[in-house]
């Protein structure tokens, strides 16, 4: 058992090696920007005030609060898991700084799993699932926008070199857990007290 966790672990470090060496002086910027979440804040704003525009503000506020409460559970079971199984991250990895990662930030000392892409897919799951709840529209636009956006920020955090491709497949899979419960959980919410 322990030889396969060591296979899938030597295999994620040359996965993340590998999309790693990708960067140029040309992308590396692109990929600051998207692993800078502060930058995202206007977004985040007026998303919140499209989704009151179009639901109403008693349902928008139900799914503005099940977003935040993906946010939070993202982070905090980030945070939690960081602190249980303690991997390094790259930009912290002896091995990966030896066979040449390019690190374009540093930060905490632990990675698994990615609340950068955990908390994106978890945006994108929840609101677009609130959004729905709008019979009028489809949506179609602000949901490929939102799925391209996460999906950029997911690959952006390998390559500034602060997570390993595992960390970030896994991010993925929590995030469009948690978006798809807490946006379940105010579809529910709005059908059964408001609708």
């Amino acid at each position: 058992m322990i030889n396969i966790w060591q296979t899938l672990e030597q295999a994620d470090k040359l996965a993340t090696l590998e999309i790693n060496s990708w960067s140029s002086a040309i992308t590396d910027p692109i990929w600051q920007i998207f692993s800078n979440i502060p930058i995202w804040v206007p977004m985040y704003v007026i998303i919140v005030a499209f989704i009151i525009q179009r639901l109403g503000w008693k349902k928008g506020l139900i799914v503005v609060a099940a977003a935040a409460l993906t946010f939070g559970f993202c982070d905090q079971s980030s945070n939690f898991i960081k602190a249980l199984t303690e991997r390094l991250r790259p930009c912290h990895d002896p091995y990966m700084i030896h066979n040449g990662l390019n690190i374009l930030e540093s930060g905490g000392k632990f990675s698994f799993f990615s609340a950068h892409a955990a908390n994106a897919f978890g945006l994108a799951t929840c609101t677009t699932i609130g959004f729905r709840i709008d019979k009028r529209l489809k949506y179609k636009g602000y949901i490929t926008w939102m799925y391209i956006w996460a999906t950029l920020v997911a690959v952006s955090r390998i390559f500034v070199g602060k997570h390993f491709l595992g960390d970030v497949i896994v991010g993925i899979c929590v995030g469009t857990l948690a978006g798809l419960a807490f946006g379940t959980l105010a579809k529910v919410i709005i059908k059964r007290f408001l609708s």
